[in-house]
């Protein structure tokens, strides 16, 4: 059944199909060939019931936080705190991009929003102090990808919901991932200023740095509410997210005056269409990894990796590469919901811990998003700075090297991904 399945994806993706139909088709097939005994009104309630759960409700609230921040002033404001605090330094507008790309992935969870929005603001500037055109492009678009470890991150909240892991363990876990991603970044930054001599800017002075802070002040509350909220046990994290949308409003509306109701309208409008493609994806999914349980599907590939006398590191070896290359090709989401269901028994199996095994999941899509040749992150910057293709996958390559020693380190040494949580949560 499983390869049949695989066929038919894989034979709709090549044509072009939408990834609806993509993971749709084949599970409505499997229903239809394998399990035609099942009524069709149970095949409907399990595809319904499947994003019945409210650990998923947290998704609309943060898309919708994100569209009105990224909007707004919020994001703007704290990358411009970046800028002040770092960018005096050599290379210092390549640390801005980095950090600011966090600060923005705080508030959005989203790698290809981050990449939008940074690309605007920040990628004239670093031309302008002399980055390279090929580095600058490539920098931009695998600093994006620290929004899908940084809480909140979108991707750990569905595979949450797959996996009944704890979704504050992921978000700790994914802060301690990805300050190391960002460290690795901020090590070929430092390279390639002392390599070609680009320009800093011109110091902040303690009054200016003074200011930055207090024009940042509210947009700082952000990620202090999210993160201190849900770590304080104040609330959860789908009760965080409900709150950040108020935050923004508020924020956005009265302090900063940047949001009026007609581009609330929009904003609403934009985070609606988002939340629906999402939600009919993880329907389609949800059905589909149903299937693959019921067919014992990770039974028989733990039977398989016994056979061959192969344990966990030869194990999360291929993890690796399946997610990598599903992440070439697909969006974050339809590869969670394709691999996951079939792969994540087998490493429970194995004794791997469920926040590792998603910090590793998570950090092989995000490197797939700036991997050749159908990365999404790279189309994305494509579009957005009207650049070819072919010069951002030049510069991507470094990025993409650093992304694989650091994949590395987090595979096989479990307590970079665990210490966090461990300190913040207990075991």
């Amino acid at each position: 059944m499983i390869f049949i399945v695989i066929l038919l994806a894989v034979v709709l993706l090549v044509a072009g199909f939408e990834m609806l139909l993509v993971l749709g088709i084949p599970a409505l097939a499997t229903k239809t060939i394998f399990y035609s005994s099942m009524p069709d009104l149970a095949f409907i309630q399990k595809t319904l019931g499947g994003i019945n759960h409210t650990t998923l409700l947290a998704i609309p609230f943060f898309i919708f936080a994100a569209q009105l921040m990224g909007s707004g002033q919020i994001a703007a404001r704290l990358i411009g705190l970046v800028r002040a605090l770092v960018g005096h330094t050599r290379g210092g507008m390549g640390y801005t991009v980095i950090g600011g790309s966090m600060a923005f992935g705080s508030v959005s969870g989203s790698a290809p929003a981050t990449v939008a929005a940074m690309g605007r603001m920040v990628y004239p500037q670093m031309r302008s102090v002399g980055f390279s055109d090929k580095f600058s492009l490539g920098l931009l678009v695998a600093s994006a990808e620290t929004a899908l470890l940084i809480p909140p991150s979108i991707t750990f909240i569905i595979y949450g919901w797959m996996t009944g892991s704890s979704i504050s363990r992921l978000f700790a876990g994914g802060l301690a991932v990805g300050l190391v991603l960002g460290l690795a970044f901020a090590i070929l930054v430092k390279i390639e200023a002392w390599r070609t001599g680009v320009k800093s800017f011109e110091k902040s002075t303690a009054r200016q740095k003074l200011q930055a802070l207090l024009d940042a002040g509210w947009s700082l509350g952000m990620p202090v509410i999210i993160l201190g909220g849900i770590y304080g046990g104040i609330f959860t994290p789908t009760e965080a997210a409900a709150v950040s949308v108020v935050y923004a409003i508020l924020i956005e509306a009265f302090i900063y005056k940047s949001l009026g109701f007609a581009k609330l309208v929009e904003q609403t409008e934009r985070a609606a269409i988002s939340t629906a493609t999402i939600f009919i994806l993880l329907a389609m999914g949800g059905v589909l990894a149903f299937f693959v349980t019921l067919a014992q599907i990770p039974a028989q590939i733990t039977e398989f990796l016994t056979l061959i006398d192969a344990g966990p590191v030869t194990f999360l070896l291929a993890v690796n590469i399946c997610f990598l290359v599903a992440g070439m090709f697909i969006d974050p989401n339809s590869a969670l919901l394709i691999l996951v269901p079939p792969l994540y028994p087998v490493a429970t199996a194995f004794g791997i811990d469920p926040i590792h095994f998603g910090m590793i999941v998570t950090l092989n899509i995000g490197m797939g998003m700036i991997t050749p040749p159908f990365g999404l992150d790279i189309f994305v910057a494509s579009s957005t700075l009207d650049r070819p293709v072919m010069s951002i996958i030049k510069g991507v390559w470094p990025f993409v090297a650093a992304n694989i020693i650091v994949l590395m380190i987090i595979t096989y040494i479990p307590s970079v991904s665990l210490f966090v949580p461990n300190l913040i949560l207990g075991k």
